[in-house]
């Protein structure tokens, strides 16, 4: 049987980012990689909005508010220092109603509370000086936020992940997870559809849409625990380049109740594709398709901001999943970043719930998970 120091499941941005981390930190121990797909981030790292957020939504001294501050800079000092095509926008909120307005004030408030640099509230006469096609009242300007290219960022993660020594295995399923003798024996599907075992040490769980599932391999009741998750489907529609010039930054409309999303927002895309979405309604399954006729409920939620754009301006594009903590309706929960031994699982470490920001917070989550590592 193969044996490695560390076994890490799913290589979607995070799990990436911990590999590179941890072969780093420790290189001379062993480190390997299974992802059940044919190649990295398939699913949620590949299917988002690709920005690089600020931080300002979520609970003072939660995970995500925490490692978002942290992973912003860090993201752009990454960025800068590998060449990964990146653009810092900005993003304006805006508000057409007293009471959005209100919610831009909170948010204001809550962005300085956890520590968000570069907030600025604006009229309606500072927003048409930044972008003269929009329609606002106010609007919370937050000039650190940008975009990523999600895809070229997981590629380098994965090419320093692969020059520190590690071991990736694509088209490797995990099915089973047995611990004794204070090792883990992971058990896996192969490509060709035989089977095999490896025994670590430390075991990493990043398996986005499947981490509670894999949480369950370990012996963990998912529902007593909180780890069950609730796919949350979101779809985008692109819109005409020469509708696209017409805007500069990121614009964003108030988020939803309890951020079950963060609302049909306009996102500039590293590639200069301009994109609309994503909207936020709970699944029973993985399916990525997008619905052409949720083209008019898209419509209905930006003409009030976005006047200048037309219901035939509005193209099905892509879709993507995210792994909710929470079901419909109840309140937001934060990243699950947990070292198990008060499970009796010692040196098992489950990444649940990982959603957005987590692309921003990649590189902030590998290095607490590392921390957690070097704590033990």
């Amino acid at each position: 049987m193969d044996q490695t120091d560390f076994l890490i499941i799913g290589a979607g941005v995070v799990g990436l980012a911990i590999a590179a981390e941890i072969s780093k930190r420790f290189p001379e121990k062993s480190v390997i990689l299974l992802e059940k797909h044919p190649k990295f981030g398939q699913e949620t790292s590949s299917r988002n909005s690709e920005v690089i957020h600020a931080g300002m939504y979520y609970p003072e001294n939660s995970l995500k508010a925490k490692l978002c501050v942290t992973g912003n800079r860090q993201m752009y000092d990454f960025c800068r220092k590998w060449q990964i095509p990146h653009e810092q926008t900005g993003k304006l909120i805006v508000a057409n109603t007293n009471e959005e307005v209100s919610t831009l004030e909170s948010i204001l408030i809550q962005g300085e509370k956890n520590g968000v640099k570069h907030l600025t509230l604006l009229g309606n006469s500072e927003v048409a000086e930044l972008e003269s096609e929009i329609r606002a009242k106010a609007a919370v300007l937050s000039s650190s936020t940008g975009t990523v290219d999600s895809h070229r960022l997981m590629k380098h993660l994965e090419q320093l992940a692969l020059d520190r020594g590690t071991i990736i295995a694509y088209s490797h399923e995990v099915f089973s997870i047995e611990h004794k003798h204070k090792k883990y024996r992971v058990s896996y599907n192969l490509p060709d559809g035989s089977q095999q075992s490896i025994e670590t040490i430390w075991l990493i769980n990043s398996a986005g849409l499947s981490s509670d599932k894999i949480a369950s391999f370990m012996g963990i009741d998912i529902d007593k625990a909180g780890y069950r998750m609730y796919p949350c489907k979101g779809e985008y529609f692109s819109i005409p380049p020469s509708k696209a010039k017409r805007v500069s930054h990121l614009i964003y409309p108030p988020p939803f109740k309890n951020l079950r999303g963060l609302g049909i927002h306009l996102t500039r895309f590293p590639d200069q594709s301009v994109k609309l979405g994503p909207n936020a309604f709970y699944v029973d399954k993985e399916d990525y398709s997008v619905n052409p006729d949720h083209a008019m409920d898209f419509f209905n939620s930006i003409k009030d901001y976005l006047p200048f754009l037309e219901l035939s301006d509005l193209q099905p594009d892509m879709a993507g999943i995210r792994p909710k903590l929470q079901k419909a309706g109840e309140s937001i929960r934060d990243f699950i970043i947990c070292h198990e031994k008060e499970r009796g699982l010692e040196k098992a470490i489950n990444l649940i719930g990982i959603e957005s920001p987590g692309l921003t917070s990649c590189l902030s989550i590998a290095g607490l998970v590392g921390d957690m590592i070097v704590d033990t």
